[in-house]
Formats: structure tokens, C-alpha cells, sequence
């Protein structure tokens, strides 16, 4: 099925951008560009890119484009019910917006939780910002995805419900605008990044599960 280019949650932006230009143009023509300039942001802001390949079941792939903030230990996370690592992604106003399931399974999770909208680079956001949650269940493997606003980010959308099944690399929902994305997996996890590198959701592989078979090395797909 072909892929909409655009997020759906842009189009009443990129329409309310190019009236601005039109009432611009009326008034004041030469002030029509920034509206313009303002509708090229839009559609670049919530572009939607295909991001197809095979399943990788053995892979969780990032949840969002951006770049590594932190890899870190978590003595218990919720949903996991244990100790996990947590992956923190950083979204700048040019990255793709999109989060993605970083592996196939069921929502059997939700949670939202109020809060402040600190800078999404700040090491306090992920835990007095305004975050959503979902926690992801394959069998006997649970992961949960954080979405977090930040400064400018003001709306968190998340399309899934618990009960809704997912497919790797499947949107889930998107974070406007600038943001941070974090996944939250098992303490036994092989994590395949670290701080300062840039990932792509759905390409690049964040960590990898422990398998009956040795893993010898997991080929990161960088932006």
C-alpha cells in the first residue's frame, strides 16, 4: 500500500501557512514569503519516509530519527518489571518526527503522565516532562517507548491503544515539534549504540536480544 508523504497531523498546518501567505500577499506582498517559508517548514517538518525492511526479530530498531543522548541503567522500569536499559534519543526541529514499534507485538500497555516542558536535551526532561507510554509485548519480551515533549514540543500523538498489534517499523505516533523518544528493554539487552550517534526509526538497530545463536556483530545503519 503506498505510503501518504505527509504526516496527517501537518496538513492543517501547511494549509493554515499558505493562507497566511495568500492574506500577506493582499496586504503586504513582499510578507508573503515568510508564509511560504513557513509552509515549506511544515511540509519538511512532517514528512513521512517510507522505512521498509525485513523483520528482524532478534533487533529493536530506534523509535525515531535523532541522535543518542544516553545509554543507561534502570534498577526497575515498569511494564518490564525489572531492571532495563534505557536508550534516550534527541529530536532537533530538523529530524524526522515519526516514532515507530522498534519490534512486532501487541500493546499491552499505556500510560500518560502530565508534567513540565523542560529542553528535551536536558537530563531531568524524561522524568518531570509531560510523557506518554506504551509498553510493546512479543512473547516473552517486553519494551517500552517513551514519548516526551520538550520546549517548543506541545503535543503528543499516539495512534495505539492496548489490545492494537504492531509491526516493526509500524508508525505508532509522533511527537510536535523537537522532541525526545526513549526505549525502555530488558537489562539483558546487547545495546548496539552509544552517546553521539545518529539513528534513523526503523533502519538503525538499537540493541539486539540475546539469541540461541552467538551475535557477532550488529551493522548500524547511520543517517
Amino acid at each position: 500500500m503506498h505510503q501518504f508523504p505527509l504526516a496527517p497531523e501537518g496538513l492543517v498546518y501547511i494549509l493554515l501557512s499558505l493562507s497566511l501567505a495568500a492574506i500577506f500577499y493582499l496586504l503586504w506582498p513582499w510578507l508573503a514569503l515568510a508564509g511560504l517559508a513557513l509552509a515549506c517548514f511544515m511540509v519538511f517538518f512532517f514528512r513521512n519516509p517510507s522505512r521498509s525492511g525485513p523483520e528482524m526479530p532478534d533487533a529493536l530498531l530506534s523509535p525515531a530519527d535523532g541522535r543518542i543522548m544516553a545509554v543507561t541503567a534502570m534498577d526497575h522500569a515498569d511494564f518490564i518489571d525489572g531492571p532495563a536499559v534505557r536508550i534516550t534519543i534527541f529530536l532537533s526541529l530538523f529530524n524526522v518526527h515519526i516514532n515507530r514499534a522498534p519490534m512486532t507485538g501487541t500493546v499491552e500497555w499505556h500510560q500518560y503522565r502530565p508534567g513540565q516542558f523542560f529542553p528535551a536535551f536536558k537530563s531531568h526532561a524524561s522524568e518531570l516532562n509531560e510523557r506518554n507510554a506504551i509498553g510493546i509485548r512479543q512473547g516473552g519480551r517486553r519494551i517500552v517507548v517513551h514519548q516526551i515533549t520538550g520546549f517548543v514540543a506541545r503535543r503528543i500523538v499516539c495512534d495505539v491503544k492496548p489490545g492494537d498489534a504492531l509491526t516493526q517499523r509500524q508508525r505508532f505516533g509522533m511527537i510536535r515539534f523537537g522532541s525526545c523518544t526513549e526505549l525502555i528493554c530488558p537489562a539483558n539487552v546487547l545495546p548496539a549504540v552509544k552517546p553521539g550517534d545518529k539513528v534513523r526509526g526503523g533502519k538503525t538497530v538499537l540493541a539486539c536480544f540475546p539469541s540461541d545463536s552467538e551475535v557477532t556483530h550488529v551493522s548500524q545503519e547511520s543517517a
